[in-house]
């Protein structure tokens, strides 16, 4: 009997691993990045230029106004290659 308690807890084990494995490629999964919008620094690609002089991991501020009138303020983070993420965006409507 004692072989099959050993088997019990190593096949419970295996299992409550692979719930771990997939909640944790689902998250993955299910996490959302922002995209670009027309306007954003971004869109289209990478800007060609490089920010040589900006430390790494520092903001950079972007503001513009969206086709819709409405102010448009993102952030961006100057990642080791030099090419920069997005990492926030607040849209600010226009009441007429």
């Amino acid at each position: 009997m004692a072989s099959s308690d050993a088997e019990d807890r190593t096949m419970k084990v295996g299992i409550a691993i692979a719930i771990m494995a997939i909640l944790l490629v689902a998250c993955e999964q299910t996490s959302t990045s922002l995209q670009p919008i027309p306007g954003s620094i971004t869109y289209g690609g990478q800007p060609r230029t490089k920010l040589t002089k900006a430390p790494i991991g520092s903001q950079v501020p972007h503001h513009f106004t969206d086709q819709w009138g409405d102010d448009v303020y993102e952030t961006y983070i100057i990642q080791p290659d030099r090419s920069l993420k997005l990492t926030d965006r607040r849209i600010v409507e226009q009441n007429f």
